[in-house]
């Protein structure tokens, strides 16, 4: 199945506590069905310190369910992506306004 969502795309949170949020993809987990996005879904995640890393408690991009996010269209609206042909390559476009994601 192609790729509907991908690492550096900007999206926006539909549901969670970071709802209503947005930022970029930096993660994309395809088997899992799961992406890092940038800033949000934060936890606190513990780390022992060694020569190179001071170590504490740091905070940590949690994955979250591909489901919860979309894709933000040139309006700054949440779209939803489906695909078409332009020639003889096969594109991403936003639902909403019909405008080529990727070149």
């Amino acid at each position: 199945m192609a790729a509907k969502l991908r690492k550096g795309d900007k999206v926006v949170v539909l549901a969670g506590k970071d709802k209503g949020k947005t930022g970029e993809i930096t993660r994309v987990m395809p088997s899992e069905g799961k992406a890092v996005v940038d800033g949000l879904n934060m936890a606190i995640r513990h780390q022992r310190q060694t020569q190179n890393s001071q170590g504490g408690r740091l905070p940590q991009a949690m994955p979250m369910d591909l489901s919860n996010l979309a894709i933000v269209d040139a309006n700054g609206k949440p779209t939803r992506v489906g695909f078409r042909m332009e020639g003889d390559k096969k594109v991403r476009y936003a639902k909403t306004t019909g405008d080529v994601i990727d070149a």
